[in-house]
């Protein structure tokens, strides 16, 4: 029996990609209970990601760089402010934690991992590499008050960002993002500048990411020599580059946050990953999708859970022996 809740909060002050993936949280509470204010609270940042969400009453921000923990106590403040009936924690760590466990709303709910999980109404078991999808690990939080079918995330993009895509899409046309905060989560520079040298593909080729990636894809698109790839790094927003890649033939994606993008679009996807694993539960989620992975088995692959700096045995074998046609074949027809 679900109770009639009047006021969520929904945290997740992670990553671009960990909040992506949980609007899908949003997209069920708001199914379940579609008169509820349903707010949602993010690190600096990433509030564009939500920006006029449609579900959303408002969005509370935290950040981190400027009075961190000042802000932190005023966050609590506007939180005890709202009287939630239901606050549920996404996040495992502990600045999340404290606010949900002194935010005096009636239901606490969050993961085991937490710290401060012991002021928690409801923990929930949390288990990375069981083969569960991190959709379905948040969505046990809210099981109980919902059902047993988790939602996967979406994203809305306004008028205005379509607007902006739409002039790009001239042609057919497809993406690729080759950055990563990660290096071992990045397909390799020299492969990407192979697959744009070598591909048959005739239309038109965006190269995606934040301003720091512009450098990194001017080289791949130089070294190539295609005359119909262009970057777009620094140019859209998230929700304009959400936009554009809805309508791309491809979207090729590492192990990163332009992949839960696509997801959130219900976008083609083509995720490559390097030295970690779909079974962490972090792949891609839309209908036309794949994953594409070094066809033999590596002793040392997966090297943890998220990439690393380096590859730890010197070879990146994981990222530079995956084949061009796994590739190529998906857009050369």
């Amino acid at each position: 029996m679900t109770k009639p809740f009047q006021k969520i909060l929904v945290i997740q002050t992670a990553f671009i990609g960990d909040v992506i993936l949980a609007t899908g949280v949003l997209e069920k509470l708001h199914q379940y209970y579609p008169q509820a204010q349903l707010d949602f609270l993010v690190r600096k940042g990433n509030e564009g990601l939500v920006k006029n969400h449609p579900f959303l009453n408002q969005t509370l921000v935290w950040d981190k760089k400027a009075g961190k923990y000042k802000n932190l106590l005023k966050l609590l403040k506007a939180i005890r402010s709202e009287q939630y009936d239901l606050v549920v924690n996404i996040q495992r760590f502990a600045n999340s934690g404290f606010l949900t466990a002194f935010s005096r709303a009636k239901i606490k709910v969050g993961f085991d991992k937490n710290p401060f999980s012991w002021a928690f109404n409801k923990k929930v078991l949390h288990l990375i590499n069981n083969r569960s999808h991190e959709i379905e690990r948040n969505h046990n939080l809210i099981a109980e008050f919902t059902d047993e079918h988790p939602a996967k995330p979406k994203l809305y993009p306004s008028a205005e960002d379509f607007d902006k895509a739409r002039k790009l899409k001239t042609d057919q046309f497809i993406c690729f993002a080759p950055a990563s905060v990660w290096f071992t989560k990045q397909y390799p520079k020299e492969k990407w500048i192979e697959f744009l040298a070598e591909t048959k593909f005739d239309g038109l080729i965006y190269a995606l990411g934040a301003p720091t990636d512009k450098a990194l894809c001017d080289e791949i698109i130089e070294k190539s020599g295609n005359s119909n790839a262009h970057n777009l790094c620094g140019k859209l927003s998230l929700l304009e580059s959400a936009a554009l890649m809805h309508d791309a033939q491809m979207n090729y994606v590492n192990d990163s946050a332009p992949m839960h993008l696509a997801s959130a679009m219900n976008a083609p996807t083509a995720a490559i990953f390097c030295s970690t694993i779909p079974e962490f539960g972090f792949g891609p989620l839309s209908d036309d999708s794949r994953v594409i992975q070094i066809q033999k088995p590596l002793a040392c692959r997966p090297c943890g859970l998220h990439g690393k700096k380096a590859c730890p045995k010197g070879h990146f074998k994981c990222g530079l022996e995956i084949e061009k046609n796994q590739l190529l074949k998906l857009v050369d027809y």
